[in-house]
């Protein structure tokens, strides 16, 4: 982005990019998965280089994250919701109007658009291949799970649905999309 306008630029597979820009342009941008929007200062330059990436003290949990500006699980890390690049949908399981779902499927199935419950599948935005629905990956606590049936709403600290290119730090299995979620109950 220069100037806050898009380019419409992309790095080559090594970071490498090209734009031209107009003298008077002031500052120039990147738009990133995991860290939003970067900026600096064109200051004449003609060689810009472009650093970013999460540190170890840059990764925040949720508990580290101030009263609105939460976090949002993109898999890789935790990023504050207005950064936030790619379709994510967030349920707070902690919030009371959750008591009374029965189970996880149907606080899934009334809060998140785009997802339609099937028996114990979650297909996210009609997600297809040749042979069908693609259901989404299903993850609770950093483990990979056949279905949600023995979790109780109540016991649900976060549930991030991840939909489209979202989903792609889990390659193949995430085609579908993914479910991520938090238990009160983790170790």
């Amino acid at each position: 982005m220069i100037d806050g306008k898009n380019t419409s630029s992309l790095t080559d597979s090594k970071g490498f990019f090209q734009v031209k820009v107009k003298s008077d342009a002031e500052r120039i941008g990147i738009l990133t998965f995991g860290s939003g929007l970067i900026e600096e200062s064109i200051s004449g330059r003609t060689e810009i280089n472009l650093k970013f990436g999460v540190s170890a003290t840059q990764q925040k949990t949720d508990q580290e994250i101030e009263p609105g500006d939460e976090g949002v699980n993109t898999g890789y890390n935790y990023v504050k919701q207005k950064n936030v690049t790619t379709q994510v949908s967030k349920i707070d399981g902690t919030n009371k109007k959750y008591a009374s779902y029965s189970t996880v499927y149907e606080m899934i199935q009334r809060e998140v658009s785009g997802v339609r419950i099937s028996g114990t599948d979650i297909i996210i935005n009609e997600s297809k291949d040749f042979f069908g629905n693609v259901p989404a990956l299903l993850v609770v606590d950093g483990t990979y799970v056949k279905d949600f049936t023995s979790i109780s709403p109540n016991s649900v600290e976060s549930i991030e649905v991840l939909k489209g290119t979202a989903a792609a730090m889990y390659g193949s299995r995430g085609y579908g999309g993914a479910v991520v979620i938090r238990t009160r109950l983790k170790n």
